[in-house]
């Protein structure tokens, strides 16, 4: 079985992943410059595909298997 992400929300300078197996990942905004300075609604405005979550206003694409693979070298 495949995980992805269910839902997304930002909160606390952080990116809160709801993962299919159950997981949260919560990662920092501070690691991606455009969503770093991002508003609230651009942030919202994402997509969330079947290998990671995508905001076409803020060209930015991130895969789940990078964020899961950021978490394991963040403090």
């Amino acid at each position: 079985m495949d995980v992805f992400i269910t839902t997304a929300r930002f909160s606390d300078g952080k990116m809160w992943l709801q993962l299919s197996d159950g997981q949260t990942l919560g990662v920092p905004l501070a690691c991606f410059p455009r969503l770093k300075n991002a508003s609230a609604a651009q942030l919202a405005d994402c997509e969330l595909t079947p290998r990671g979550i995508h905001w076409d206003t803020l060209d930015e694409d991130l895969s789940l298997a990078g964020l899961l693979s950021l978490e394991t070298v963040l403090p």
